[in-house]
């Protein structure tokens, strides 16, 4: 798992003047919680470029006055118009003490209704998970190959690490491969030829057995 470096200056000043200052010299207010008391501190809006825009899950590592504190981002405030971010909420990783995040889902395999023109869509691709910082993973592989053409794969049927607990409902499709409109409506004409075939031969067969015994 990626692990990216954070280097913060603690904040003494948590009034709406200082942290309009920080803004405005493209830094941001940042707070870290779950282990004891809160850390607030503030660092370069370019440090989260990648932590934050990217698909991978990741780690921060902050470093503030010689203390390095590990964490996970949990909130982002972005500005209503120029999505600049604003405030950034981290929660801090303790050993042996469980946290709920949401982890990727990373689709393993051609699934076999794809081979024969079906449309892979993934429904879901984050799930919220309950761990541990040892037990946590960068992201959770899910075998799709098996999937025919008109069928799904749900939560409950993923096989996540030892250590990690799904949050969400078991029911819900996670993936599943889609018959495409040009395959459904070539598959229909072929069943209607088909059937048309087989009232023809049956009205043959019907004819040469009047003929037969008459």
């Amino acid at each position: 798992m990626k692990t990216i470096t954070l280097e913060g200056t603690l904040r003494t000043d948590l009034g709406k003047k200082s942290t309009k200052a920080l803004r405005n010299a493209s830094f941001v207010p940042c707070v870290v919680y779950g282990s004891g008391e809160n850390v607030h501190f503030s660092t370069p809006a370019q440090s989260f470029r990648d932590l934050i825009y990217t698909n991978e899950y990741r780690i921060a590592e902050i470093n503030i006055d010689g203390k390095t504190i590990k964490a996970i981002v949990k909130a982002i405030q972005f500005h209503p118009v120029n999505d600049k971010i604003m405030h950034v909420d981290l929660l801090e990783l303790v050993d042996g003490k469980s946290f709920k995040t949401e982890i990727p889902i990373n689709l393993v395999g051609q699934p076999e209704g794809v081979k024969v023109g079906g449309i892979l869509m993934q429904k879901i691709r984050k799930v919220k998970v309950k761990t541990t910082p040892e037990n946590l993973t960068a992201s959770i592989d899910v075998d799709v190959a098996h999937l025919v053409l008109g069928k799904s794969i749900r939560i409950r049927e993923i096989q996540v690490p030892e250590g990690v607990e799904i949050m969400n409902a078991g029911g819900i499709p996670l993936a599943s491969v889609e018959v495409p409109r040009a395959l459904r409506s070539s598959t229909a004409k072929e069943e209607e030829e088909e059937g048309v075939e087989g009232t023809e031969e049956e009205g043959v067969e019907t004819t040469e057995e009047k003929v037969t015994e008459g």
